[in-house]
């Protein structure tokens, strides 16, 4: 599903990406670790198409994505790949329905095509009862849980997820996790997940270490 080769990225005189290499099997759940100035980030940023490497080449689902267009990179990312960050990136004037309905709407379909995804997504999450909410009016979970919505709206093959539960309680910590492994079950999705929590670490197929730009 994924094939990195390759990949460098340097900001300045920092090489921050020496030559990473990474495979990943559909359906796979693959964590990533590592001391924070390892190049994790900027690793997902470049998987996830927000960055361009300066070196090497990416493949998703068989597509050559190093050489799109600005144009059909985006469209390419908004229907394949979905995000969870740690910061949820929610927008905070639209509701919680309105926020996950937003990758739908980017796609140019429909509110009233969107509106019975968006809902099937927030029931399955458990927060359809907090649809008319703003994130401000929800819990950190809950927000979390939108953004996990938001993120599947595309039924996208690829879910990167960065320190996903580094601002949740361990409790809302531990059904998140175990959220990932029933989504892969029952969607067969792919998932890479920086994480620095050890337990998440240890539950994904793979656990790989990022040590000074390079894959352990």
């Amino acid at each position: 599903m994924i094939e990195a080769t390759g990949i460098r990225k340097k900001y300045g005189d920092l090489e921050v990406l020496k030559g990473v290499d990474l495979h990943v099997a559909k359906g796979e759940v693959v964590s990533i670790v590592g001391a924070s100035g390892a190049g994790k980030t900027t690793l997902l940023q470049i998987l996830g198409t927000l960055e361009k490497g300066d070196n090497g080449t990416l493949r998703i689902g068989g597509e050559q994505v190093t050489r799109m267009g600005s144009n059909a990179l985006s469209a390419f990312r908004n229907a394949h790949i979905g995000f969870v960050f740690q910061f949820h990136h929610l927008l905070p004037e639209f509701t919680a329905l309105e926020n996950v309905m937003m990758p739908g709407l980017i796609a140019g379909k429909s509110k009233g095509d969107c509106i019975p995804r968006a809902e099937e997504l927030l029931t399955r999450l458990n927060v359809i009862a907090r649809k008319e909410h703003k994130p401000s009016q929800l819990s950190g979970g809950e927000q979390q849980r939108v953004a996990v919505a938001r993120a599947l709206f595309n039924n996208p093959s690829v879910v990167l997820a960065d320190e996903p539960s580094g601002n949740l309680d361990s409790a809302h910590a531990k059904e998140l996790h175990q959220l990932f492994f029933e989504l892969r079950k029952e969607l067969g999705q792919t998932f890479v997940i920086v994480t620095h929590n050890e337990e998440l670490a240890e539950m994904a197929d793979r656990k790989l270490v990022m040590k000074d730009g390079v894959m352990g």
